[in-house]
């Protein structure tokens, strides 16, 4: 039954996915995400229905604006094909539950954050402390327990305390963003932040490698290393702490 599921969701997902890229786009310039229309970020021609189908327009145009020409960014196909299949992949794991709006919500969160980080370097709080406060509610709701709460303030202060040590090495939009998976993923969060801490050294390595000592001035965005291992946490995470336990 789940598999029907999740393949019934793609489609939406993918709608859900080409509205994530207008909250990226527009959230951190503080743009409404009402109006005006879809449109151009290069020439600002208003787009046609046709020319903003999720991923099919993209693949039809080569990529580029009908009107001006100009490369449309690779984020775009990008954002609407990881939503839709971390949205088909809360329905295989979760079924058609609450703890599936839950997740799907999440992970809708995760991929704008680490869409707008990778852009522009920002984990907008309009987005972030919102989600957190709603999912935090959810979680506590549908299954009743300090838990969700007490992890959210750990991941948070953990990564405060960073902040705090090596202001150059982590802003307070990752704490943030460390508080969300906290909410959100409870006992298994520390799961996430390690995960995202390990995929992280991969870039630095590779920097360090390239440009020696210079390399410590070059910022990393973070966001979307911490929310690779919310979603490595949040489908995996309970088997991993149970397999990490039982080697103990």
């Amino acid at each position: 039954m789940n598999v029907e599921l999740a393949a019934l969701t793609l489609a939406p997902g993918l709608a859900v996915g080409s509205f994530l890229n207008v909250l990226a786009a527009r959230i951190p310039l503080r743009r409404s995400i009402v109006s005006p229309g879809s449109a151009c970020m290069s020439c600002s021609t208003p787009l046609h229905w046709y020319d903003n189908v999720p991923l099919l327009s993209y693949a039809l145009l080569r990529g580029r604006c009908r009107h001006c020409g100009t490369a449309i960014s690779w984020r775009y196909p990008a954002v609407e094909a990881v939503t839709a299949a971390l949205v088909a992949g809360c329905a295989l794991d979760f079924g058609f539950m609450w703890d599936f709006a839950v997740a799907a919500v999440f992970c809708a969160v995760l991929v704008t954050v680490s869409a707008t980080d990778l852009e522009r370097r920002i984990i907008p709080n309009r987005i972030v402390v919102p989600a957190a406060a709603v999912l935090l509610a959810a979680q506590t709701i549908l299954h009743p327990s300090v838990e969700w709460i007490a992890a959210g303030v750990g991941a948070a202060a953990f990564f405060l305390a960073a902040a705090l040590a090596y202001p150059g090495g982590m802003g307070m939009g990752d704490v943030k963003l460390a508080l969300l998976l906290g909410v959100v993923l409870g006992r298994v969060v520390p799961v996430a932040l390690l995960a995202g801490m390990i995929a992280a050294l991969v870039p630095a390595a590779v920097l360090g490698a390239r440009h020696g000592k210079a390399a410590r001035k070059m910022a990393i965005p973070f966001g979307p290393f911490l929310s690779l291992g919310g979603v490595l946490a949040l489908f995996a995470g309970h088997a991993i702490v149970d397999w990490y336990l039982r080697v103990l």
